[in-house]
């Protein structure tokens, strides 16, 4: 079967992300350092191995789903803003970590975009390339 649904979704996260590690397209932009996550987050990331987690993060989540695009990703991976004594609101996460990484797999071959269909609903947005297929089903 496919390691991609056969191995927890954690565990798969951490050998992508040391996979990617490896490629000299997904390298940490300098920027990412001084950042936050989304507008509900507090505090700038601290994890190191955050930029290779979230890469790995997004594409399987485009391996799952098909075909995804930014707002569907900033939703996924937003939280609940603290706003002190109003009561908890969702906010999405901030898309320019998601784009970049998007940039990057495009870059090496792994997601192109989507051609929007006529006749349908379906938004246009990012699916894996039969290269990126390949690499996310050869993580073991």
């Amino acid at each position: 079967m496919n390691p991609v649904y056969e191995l927890d979704s954690q565990e798969y996260n951490k050998k992508l992300a040391e996979a990617l590690k490896k490629l000299s397209e997904f390298k940490k932009p300098e920027w990412v350092e001084f950042v936050k996550s989304g507008p509900s987050k507090e505090r700038p990331i601290d994890d190191p191995e955050f930029w290779h987690k979230r890469a790995a993060s997004i594409l399987r989540q485009i391996y799952k789903n098909d075909v995804v695009g930014v707002n569907r990703l900033k939703t996924l991976y937003g939280s609940k803003k603290n706003r002190g004594m109003k009561p908890e609101k969702f906010m999405k996460a901030g898309g320019k970590i998601i784009r970049t990484i998007l940039q990057q797999s495009d870059k090496a071959g792994f997601t192109e975009i989507a051609k929007a269909v006529r006749g349908t609903r379906r938004k246009p947005g990012r699916q894996l390339t039969k290269k990126g297929k390949e690499f996310l089903e050869g993580i073991k």
